[in-house]
């Protein structure tokens, strides 16, 4: 069935959306029907991702798509209309309902919606569309499969390699850790300010969490997460990848004004989840094979 623009409006208007709002939907809609994308995962997977949005440019700040406190939480029509609609559209028009195409055996809250911004005035690196290509005036928003917010906490690291040794050690026992996930890292003001005082780009804090989130095989034998086989080509300890791999790309979608902030690391994924953490922060691992990446097109 043809998704076309007379079904995302209506089901646009059953989400509850502004006429304004249309333009982020309809790029969401674009997104996650890209081949390259990967739908099958999220929408008709046992694992059950929600489909995350991050909404970078000025059309975040015309929206008032909240990139702040509260920031997984309610209270912005935005942030839960939009993400709404594109439910909608996966279920009415694609044929993701539950029980039928759609498989989820758990599933989670951002199945309903699961819409952010990132808080480009107050990140101190690059933002996540710029990095991806885009300038800075364009507006874009970002589609990932993703697991509901894992939350982790550090109120006692005044460090950056403190902080993220929290972090990493929260990753490395969660999500999908036989499989390539992507993650997105929701990093609260405070840590954001702390890791960016203590002269951390982007390129440092990926290389320290990708370092600090393997696994040795002998403990994921241990925990039934693989057979007691392996390939040479795995090495002896395994990160959230099967086989070795090369690099990710990562960048920094924003959480909450001087509360929270986001960030991105992405590898080779086959098909696992991502995680977000969130409190003073937050990590989510993704279902599909990438995040991608669509111009808002007014």
């Amino acid at each position: 069935m043809a998704v076309t623009a007379e079904k995302v409006a209506i089901n646009a208007v059953m989400a509850g959306c502004k006429p304004e709002y249309m333009p982020v939907v309809v790029a969401a809609v674009e997104g996650i029907g890209d081949p390259r994308w990967g739908y099958h995962g999220p929408g008709t997977s046992t694992g059950g991702a929600a489909v995350l949005l991050i909404v970078n440019g000025p059309i975040a700040r015309e929206l008032d798509v909240n990139a702040g406190d509260n920031l997984f939480g309610p209270g912005w029509r935005a942030n839960l209309t939009i993400g709404r609609a594109l439910r909608l559209v996966m279920r009415n028009v694609c044929g993701s309902m539950p029980g039928l195409l759609d498989r989820g055996t758990v599933g989670h809250p951002g199945k309903l919606s699961y819409v952010i911004a990132e808080n480009e005035a107050e990140s101190p690196w690059t933002p996540l569309s710029v990095e991806r290509g885009f300038r800075p005036e364009q507006s874009t928003v970002t589609v990932m499969a993703a697991e509901g917010p894992h939350q982790f906490y550090n109120q006692l690291s005044s460090t950056a390699e403190g902080i993220l040794t929290t972090l990493a050690d929260n990753m490395r026992v969660s999500g999908n850790v036989m499989g390539q996930p992507h993650y997105a890292l929701v990093l609260a003001g405070e840590h954001m300010r702390t890791i960016a005082a203590d002269g951390w780009d982007k390129k440092r804090i990926r290389q320290f969490v990708w370092e600090n989130t393997q696994n040795s095989h002998a403990h994921l034998k241990r925990t039934n997460r693989m057979t007691a086989r392996s390939s040479p080509a795995t090495g002896r300890r395994c990160g959230r990848s099967w086989p070795r791999r090369t690099t990710s790309s990562w960048s920094p979608p924003a959480g909450a004004p001087a509360r929270s902030r986001a960030s991105f690391r992405a590898g080779r994924a086959r098909s696992p989840p991502p995680q977000l953490q969130w409190k003073c922060d937050a990590a989510a691992p993704s279902r599909g094979d990438a995040s991608l990446r669509k111009e808002i097109k007014r």
